[in-house]
């Protein structure tokens, strides 16, 4: 059986080290970087953190995961949303991805930010210990420091599967329900966005999946056959999503919207014209829209130089929120 085709196999990463040239000469804006398999720079880490900003929420646990909580500065006085905010792969300490979850709280919602790699921080990022991974490089210590990263997290991202992820997500949702109850029955369902790494889970929670470990829940009777389960979200909103197959649109009810790059290795043409094509035969709702002259990751908080990127980063938060506001 011939192994499904993925937008990327490379790993998804904001957090690790890396060197700025492109190199391939004449690499768009969202290909430019360092070589992971393809990984432009702007998923390798971090950027600067926009200056005079900071998280405005909080760390908590919910259903035993750690979360970040950013609520509306009236809630519960006023009626709010649940949205669940699934980032790339710096995850739940990345200040740039607070900021963003923030950034949705000051628009009503009461954002939850789960720790989709409990336990197994992406390498190179603030929770990371290099020790779990000595023996590692040992072997590799004589290549360049930065392959041996890359080598790390093609192993870290290789762990990130959705038979270990989205249980972690069912978690935070079955106790936000309880925690949240108001902000879910006043939203009629749960919300969510997704950058990058959690695009892909986005995508999934709004499907209609077989309830197999596959898809983070146990068969209950093998004898009454394959049952489904989903969608888990009343709609979802989508940036530069990586990692996506085929076959992860299949089943998708929840309406959907799309921030695409231009030229974007890691979310393809390819791969995006199928799933717009199955999504609008299949009568879900969806809207896909590309911006060009910007980076893979451009949609999360972070400092940019150029004009044009920040203006884009603004349409394209403005697009996620109208959908969300709009379902």
């Amino acid at each position: 059986m011939a192994e499904p085709e993925v937008a990327t196999k490379a790993p998804e990463s904001d957090a690790a080290e890396a060197s700025t040239a492109s190199i391939v000469p004449g690499d768009t804006p969202a290909q430019t970087g360092a070589s992971m398999g393809g990984l432009g720079e702007h998923c390798v880490k971090d950027k600067p953190t926009p200056f005079g900003v900071g998280p405005s929420g909080e760390m908590t646990q919910l259903g035993g995961i750690d979360v970040y909580v950013s609520k509306p500065a009236d809630y519960p006085h006023a009626p709010s949303k649940l949205l669940l905010f699934l980032t790339g792969a710096t995850g739940l300490h990345s200040e740039n991805n607070q900021i963003q979850a923030d950034r949705f709280a000051k628009e009503g919602y009461l954002v939850v930010l789960p720790d989709m790699f409990s336990d197994d921080p992406l390498p190179g990022s603030a929770t990371y210990e290099e020790e779990k991974d000595q023996s590692i490089i040992e072997q590799i210590k004589m290549r360049a420091a930065e392959t041996a990263k890359s080598f790390l997290i093609d192993m870290w991202l290789a762990r990130q599967t959705p038979e270990k992820v989205l249980p972690i997500l069912h978690k935070v949702m079955d106790a936000a329900k309880d925690e949240f109850a108001d902000a879910v029955a006043n939203g009629g369902g749960i919300y969510s966005v997704g950058y990058c790494f959690g695009g892909r889970m986005t995508l999934l929670l709004a499907g209609e999946k077989p309830d197999t470990v596959t898809w983070g829940q146990p068969v209950k009777d093998e004898e009454a056959g394959v049952v489904k389960k989903g969608p888990y979200i009343k709609a979802g909103a989508i940036a530069h999503a990586t990692l996506v197959t085929r076959e992860d649109f299949e089943g998708t009810k929840s309406p959907l919207a799309f921030v695409c790059v231009e030229n974007d290795q890691l979310f393809s043409d390819e791969i995006r014209e199928h799933g717009e094509k199955y999504l609008k035969e299949n009568n879900v709702e969806c809207e896909f829209k590309t911006y060009s002259g910007v980076p893979h990751g451009f949609g999360v908080a972070g400092e940019y130089e150029d004009a044009k990127i920040k203006v884009a980063q603004a349409e394209a938060f403005d697009q996620m929120l109208a959908w969300l506001v709009a379902h």
